[in-house]
């Protein structure tokens, strides 16, 4: 099958570029700017990993988001909360509707190049805080792009029922250098080890018995999740 992925150039999407191409023809990398606070740290891993296997790699500016929408991630919003990923305080990280606003325009760029499937690395650990990442939503979505497309295109979300744990481990069979993936919410020179998606990135290498290669400004205990 012809694919579009989106990439953002964290490890879950380039593991899923990844994956892509050990399953079916990527015919483009999607990434968006959209005005986070690490959007800068991120993008130029997107286009790394595609320009690695010569695909064609369209960043689509979103800068409306930036203006318009609450959210912590965001260049116009407050500081990133630090914790567990799983609390309470990450919802301030949630970009109102995010997904569907990308899955929207990158179901319109896979048509348009010839694709029938548009593949997400949406997974578990994203479903507590993250509402349009849930399979609920993925099912909805999906359904509404391929009854809205000619070519009936396919929403492929292979990691939806895995950890970050087992995406790390997959991105590592894959042959994934995991260094150049980009995870800190807060964009800084180094990951901050802190804040929820430093803590996720930090329990995924420690749950999937991989040496983290990544550089942080500090490693404090993990904190516990709020179920623990």
């Amino acid at each position: 099958m012809k694919v579009v992925v989106l990439c953002s150039g964290g490890m879950d999407s380039v593991t899923a570029l990844y994956w892509a191409r050990s399953a079916h023809e990527v015919v483009a990398v999607a990434s968006f700017d959209y005005g986070s606070k690490h959007n800068h740290r991120e993008l130029p891993l997107a286009a790394e990993h595609a320009a690695k296997f010569g695909l064609r790699h369209e960043v689509i500016p979103l800068d409306f988001v930036n203006r318009l929408f609450a959210s912590d991630l965001l260049k116009s919003g407050g500081d990133v909360p630090e914790g567990h990923y799983a609390a309470a305080n990450m919802k301030q990280t949630v970009v109102p509707f995010r997904n569907a606003i990308m899955l929207s325009i990158a179901c319109g760029l896979a048509e348009s190049v010839g694709a029938e499937g548009l593949v997400i690395a949406a997974h578990t650990g994203d479903h507590t805080i993250y509402p349009d990442c849930r399979e609920d939503f993925m099912a909805a979505m999906g359904e509404a792009m391929r009854l809205g497309t000619y070519a009936g295109v396919q929403l492929l979300r292979p990691f939806i029922a895995l950890t970050k744990g087992q995406i790390a481990a997959e991105g590592a069979k894959l042959g994934v250098n995991l260094s150049r993936t980009w995870s800190c919410y807060k964009g800084g020179a180094v990951h901050c080890g802190k804040c929820g998606t430093c803590v996720e990135r930090r329990e995924a290498f420690a749950q999937a018995g991989l040496e983290d290669p990544t550089v942080y400004a500090e490693t404090p205990p993990l904190p516990k999740g709020p179920q623990a």
